[in-house]
């Protein structure tokens, strides 16, 4: 291809949207005009899929429940006037609320203000507020600074809480679980409830929920005082929930930009309801992955941002992409183990992990480069003439050129810079695209059945776990005996797995290592 053929590919496969400081280049992902063609009919059902979407209609049919997150940033699209006014509603109610505590109005029992965030949730509820939160914030610039325990891991919650120290009594505390009981989520509200009452302070002095109405969270909020409880909706999934109260509350009391947030969001549903495939961001993102995987997921999306402030954004897309897509049923019931698989972390970084695999070797991926224009920071010279951010956007073309050199296909966004605005219009490129590529593909983005198999398949290891507890004697055995006492003869690995685990917990006693440890009731 000469130098002025991939020009012109380049004008052709490039969407600007100068009113939203983005674009989208898809010219390296290999798309011709026969992929256009082929995909006229699957991709004018598929616009006509996203607009039933934001019409109301059910796209959850496990729970028979509609999915209204483009409602969010245009309630004027929701298809009930109670839907409307819950959201113009909600979100006033963020804004009062974050001006109360920045004002001191609402405070800390024993603090004049609140100057700490503690956000505790896990999946959507954390994924999103922490990336926001990284993207848009920093020292000097929160109002509130944020930490998060999004897990259940006690090492985890004894680094936070290390990290907060003397800052504890001036610490709010976000809880965000739609039912109150996810299990995650739970265990570390009750860990800050112990820590604040180590403290001597009250915990409910400083607790906040954002839960469904009637929820077990909701109710135990209100029976003990909370300071607030806030609205999550049925008709919001976990994983594109940023832009509802679970991510605008997080991010107004950090002090960000909430309205800009909701105005990018806007603006980018809107241009990504044309139903132009080359004219539209989301549906030129659709066609890359698309013709990158063959429609049937055997590549991997490596996104590379080149912006510290950006590097939680590929952990952020592992979620809202691969939890939608990783489907093994298609729409007609068919097993076709669909996916796109998201990995990542930032670029120059990653020219000195695995960017040499990337260009040399298993051809097993496209890349997804993120380009910010404004570089931000000191115009520090290191060389004459030439800036650290113009090293960091050389290295961004470099790599691109060099992957092309090889034929490895690459799609790049450029920003002209990382502010609310332009996060929120990232968010919702990435949720329209995610929308069509799924009714591209055949499956149901709305739903998660593998992730309730999960929960499930650890609620009956937590049962076992007490019966292996309680079949524990004086007299050490093997885990084949444990198990057969515990009634579980044949969960004889996961009874060792169990036994491991509670002898280094301190809850039995091991005698000998490996598969033949002997264990007894400690």
């Amino acid at each position: 291809m000469t130098g002025t053929d991939r020009w012109d590919r380049f004008r052709h496969l490039r969407c600007d949207l100068p009113e939203l400081g983005l674009s989208v280049d898809a010219s390296r992902m290999g798309i011709e005009p026969a992929l256009l063609t082929r995909l006229a009919t699957p991709l004018a059902q598929a616009f006509a899929a996203m607009k039933a979407l934001e019409g109301g209609a059910i796209a959850n049919p496990d729970e028979q429940r509609m999915v209204g997150h483009y409602w969010l940033r245009a309630p004027a699209l929701a298809p009930r006037v109670e839907l409307r006014g819950a959201i113009e509603g909600a979100l006033l109610d963020v804004k009062r609320f974050t001006a109360d505590v920045h004002a001191g109005r609402v405070r800390p029992e024993r603090a004049a203000r609140f100057t700490r965030l503690l956000c505790i949730g896990i999946g959507g509820s954390a994924l999103g507020p922490m990336f926001v939160a990284d993207a848009l914030g920093g020292a000097g610039r929160d109002r509130l600074t944020p930490d998060f325990l999004d897990n259940t891991d006690p090492d985890g919650f004894a680094r936070v809480f290390t990290r907060l120290g003397a800052a504890l009594p001036e610490t709010l505390v976000v809880v965000t679980s739609k039912s109150g009981g996810t299990p995650e989520t739970r265990n570390g509200m009750l860990a800050a409830e112990v820590a604040f009452a180590r403290a001597g302070l009250s915990f409910a002095r400083h607790a906040v929920a954002i839960t469904q109405a009637g929820s077990a969270l909701d109710r135990r909020a209100q029976q003990a005082g909370w300071l607030a409880r806030f609205p999550m909706w049925d008709w919001i999934g976990g994983r594109t929930s940023e832009l509802s109260v679970v991510g605008l509350l997080p991010a107004g009391l950090q002090g960000l930009d909430v309205d800009a947030l909701l105005a990018g969001a806007a603006a980018m549903d809107e241009a990504t309801r044309l139903p132009e495939a080359i004219a539209n961001p989301a549906a030129l993102l659709a066609l890359s992955w698309y013709q990158a995987t063959g429609g049937v997921g055997d590549q991997a999306m490596v996104v590379l941002p080149y912006k510290d402030s950006l590097l939680l954004l590929s952990r952020y897309l592992q979620q809202l992409v691969m939890e939608s897509i990783g489907k093994r049923l298609d729409l007609q019931g068919h097993r076709v183990d669909q996916g796109l698989t998201v990995y990542g972390n930032k670029g120059s970084t990653d020219q000195h992990a695995y960017v040499q695999q990337l260009r040399d070797g298993v051809p097993d991926f496209f890349a997804a480069f993120v380009r910010v224009l404004e570089p931000g920071g000191e115009p520090l010279e290191v060389e004459p003439g030439v800036t650290a951010g113009d090293y960091l956007h050389g290295l961004l073309l470099g790599t691109r050129a060099a992957l092309a050199e090889n034929g490895r296909a690459s799609l790049t966004i450029t920003l002209t810079r990382v502010d609310a605005r332009t996060v929120g219009a990232l968010i919702a490129l990435f949720e329209r695209a995610v929308g069509l590529y799924a009714s591209l593909v055949g499956v149901n983005a709305y739903h998660q059945p593998g992730v309730e198999a999960g929960k499930k398949a650890a609620t009956g290891l937590l049962a076992l776990q007490g019966k292996v507890l309680a079949a524990l004697t004086e007299e050490p055995r093997d885990a084949a005996a444990v198990a057969a006492a515990a009634g579980a003869k044949n969960e004889i690995e996961a009874t060792f797995l169990l036994l491991e685990h509670l002898a280094a917990s301190g809850r039995a006693r091991a005698e000998g290592t490996g598969t033949e440890a002997l264990f007894a009731r400690r």
